[in-house]
């Protein structure tokens, strides 16, 4: 006959004494440390929150280098960084909805499984392509003290396999090598597992949090597990730095014999490595959530809360506690409530308005978040690795310290969903005012004989054609397609040290200087020199620490009405349907958002590019220049027009908002303003988190 028993009998139950050798045949009380399960989930949630904001941060700084390895568009690159929103949207409505049907802390650990071989996925290529080859006219020869001569009437410049005229054997070879840089699908791939991982971790656990803590704690709780989770892009992009100085075949290449260095457009840091770290964090951030309960009681009444059938053990005749088994998922059930619920949710005004201009910010902060790297290389004429690094240890602080800041400013001044949108349409506006100073620093275009500048010297009228030769190397037989730059003594940057018209050079490897090169004089007084390396551009350089200052504070204004603007969807929507808003809010801002705006940023600043690299079959590579100016006017002003929208959405929200809460006195507390903007809905069991005010989008890091 079977028995039921409380859990308070069963605990006692499941510790009876045993017998104690050391002190004679008697029986003692064991031991038990009790830890609650809820703090092991906060613990673990909170390091979840860490590794995925962890490795979408790393990924993103490493865009830059996955277009140069696999020698494609920024476009495409743009469709590998929006790949991953793919994968979330797969699945996010779904678990979004179901809520607390599910076990909910082992789908988010088969999610942390799902990240993990998502980005052990994404490396596969890099053990398939082979030695990357970066195709430099300084090889090392030896001890010998002389390197071949770059221009030579009789014989190429380079090895044969790079030249186009090359025999059929080597012609095909080159082909054959082409067929691997379709192994971006594989990063592709990758993401998409990435995305669907990472899609039940904040909506399922957040909504398990708010299911079991305390009503006061719960706001606390789930701030402390996101303030934990804004490490990972610090420390994402901090390794994305690191691994981008690394050379990109380190552990089976000789650093030392690698003639470029990270500031050169070819160089391509160890971009996998930083992977296998990330998928490392995800498999430890799974482990915790396999020994975690389906339901836990509610906190402070593990030892006096009401019988559930879920909280009854069963005693067999055998004397073996058993849990009932969970009644199965009522998936129809649950479906027939998701329609009257959207259409509840759209019938909001205010929550449209605040849809649409989620949407737009989701846009404006994706296709800056992916292309800032690139644009400060250009810009500036800094390396990648320090744009990254820059990002993670100066941007990523004051962007903490503002959502912070905006959060503590809503508990201290005790602000009403009137006073949030008014102090969230004024951060923005002082945050897009600091924007337009952006168009201040100004860097010249590179001066690229025969591209920006002729062998002159001076400015081609246009950059829409360009003249590779004149008469100073009509006598070279140059590869026209290659792009291994020389700077020469006038601060003219030639193509390559053949188009520079340089017959002799001295010394190998990094060391190596190129002489009497014709073309170098034909601009004026020279010593006919040049060196590898494109030409610094100083004024560039000396610009880079004002705009770092000017960005810190933008995104620390930014950021201080980043928790204000979100709270104003949960201060406008019925308590039912909180959790359920959420979920149609990041599905618009991924779908309409973080999807399109890394593809058609790339597009757009694909139309700047002046000199596009070529794959040995002939076909387009990667930009190797860009039309810096037009660059800058592209992306910042694409930014501009589209955080001018946002300041037009925020006002409409604002007049919309006061409009339908200035007659009740300010009303803002939760109970009265979702009474005012949104009438009630019957219970659909979409309400699991009514306590998720504090979060905030987690893609304002990423």
């Amino acid at each position: 006959m079977e028995a039921k028993i409380a859990p308070e009998q069963a605990k006692d139950n499941a510790n009876p004494p045993f017998l104690d050798k050391n002190h004679g045949l008697h029986t003692v009380k064991r031991f038990s440390l009790s830890i609650s399960k809820l703090k092991i989930f906060l613990a673990a949630l909170a390091f979840s929150f860490f590794a995925k904001g962890f490795s979408g941060s790393y990924l993103k700084s490493m865009i830059t280098q996955i277009e140069r390895r696999f020698e494609i568009s920024s476009s495409i690159v743009g469709l590998i960084d929006g790949s991953f929103e793919i994968g979330n949207l797969m699945v996010l409505i779904l678990v979004s909805y179901l809520g607390s049907r599910v076990h909910r802390p082992k789908v988010i650990a088969i999610g942390c499984l799902i990240m993990a071989t998502g980005a052990f996925t994404s490396v596969a290529p890099h053990f398939i392509m082979g030695p990357y080859n970066y195709k430099s006219v300084a090889i090392p020869e030896g001890n010998s003290s002389t390197s071949m001569a770059a221009c030579s009437p009789a014989t190429p410049p380079y090895p044969a396999e790079d030249n186009m005229e090359t025999s059929g054997n080597a012609t095909i070879l080159g082909c054959v090598k082409q067929r691997a840089s379709y192994l971006w699908l594989f990063v592709l791939f990758g993401n998409i597992l990435r995305g669907i991982g990472e899609a039940p971790i904040m909506p399922l656990g957040l909504s398990y949090i708010d299911d079991f803590a305390r009503e006061e704690n719960s706001a606390f709780y789930i701030g402390a597990v996101r303030s934990s989770g804004l490490f990972g892009p610090t420390f994402g992009f901090l390794l994305g730095a690191l691994c981008a100085k690394m050379w990109v075949d380190i552990g089976t290449v000789d650093v030392d014999t690698v003639m470029i260095n990270s500031k050169d457009i070819r160089w391509v840091g160890a971009w996998w490595l930083g992977l296998l770290v990330c998928g490392a964090a995800s498999v430890l951030a799974a482990m915790p959530f396999w020994f975690l309960p389906r339901s836990l009681p509610r906190e402070g009444e593990e030892k006096h809360h009401k019988e559930k059938p879920s909280d009854v053990f069963t005693i067999t005749q055998d004397g073996q506690m058993e849990v009932p088994v969970q009644p199965p998922l009522e998936v129809l059930s649950s479906v027939k409530g998701f329609f009257p619920s959207l259409k509840e949710l759209l019938s909001n005004v205010v929550f449209l308005i605040f849809l649409l201009l989620n949407v737009l910010q989701f846009n404006a902060m994706v296709g800056s978040t992916t292309y800032e790297p690139k644009f400060m290389e250009q810009q500036f004429n800094i390396s990648v690795s320090s744009a990254i690094f820059f990002i993670g240890v100066v941007l990523l602080p004051f962007a903490i310290v503002g959502m912070f800041l905006g959060s503590l400013l809503i508990k201290r001044l005790k602000m009403d969903v009137k006073g949030m949108a008014k102090f969230a349409c004024t951060t923005f506006a002082v945050s897009y005012a600091l924007n337009l100073f952006y168009f201040m620093a100004d860097c010249e275009v590179l001066q690229v004989a025969g591209l920006t500048v002729n062998y002159s010297g001076i400015k081609q009228p246009s950059f829409a054609e360009e003249k590779i030769w004149s008469s100073c190397n009509s006598d070279c037989n140059c590869e026209t397609g290659h792009w291994d730059p020389v700077c020469g003594d006038n601060g003219i940057t030639y193509m390559s040290s053949c188009l520079a018209g340089c017959k002799a050079s001295l010394g190998t490897g990094k060391n190596t200087v190129f002489h009497d090169c014709s073309c170098v004089g034909a601009s004026g007084p020279s010593n006919f020199s040049a060196i590898l390396g494109q030409c610094p551009r100083e004024k560039c350089s000396k610009e880079f620490p004002y705009f770092m200052a000017l960005l810190a504070v933008n995104v620390l204004f930014f950021c201080l009405g980043a928790t204000p603007f979100y709270m104003i969807m949960f201060r406008t929507v019925s308590p039912e349907l909180k959790s359920f808003a959420v979920g149609i809010e990041t599905l618009c801002g991924r779908l309409l958002g973080g999807l399109p705006a890394p593809i058609y940023f790339g597009a757009l600043i694909d139309r700047t590019c002046l000199k596009w690299g070529m794959k040995p079959c002939g076909e387009t590579g990667a930009c190797r220049v860009y039309d810096t100016t037009a660059f800058r006017n592209i992306y910042l002003g694409l930014l501009v027009s589209l955080k001018g929208m946002i300041f037009l959405l925020y006002a409409v929200l604002l007049v919309l908002i006061l409009k339908r809460v200035g007659q009740d006195n300010g009303l803002g507390k939760v109970s009265q303003s979702t009474e005012v903007l949104s009438a009630k809905v019957p219970e659909t069991g979409l309400g699991e988190s009514a306590s998720m005010e504090t979060s905030v989008h987690e893609d304002t890091f990423l």
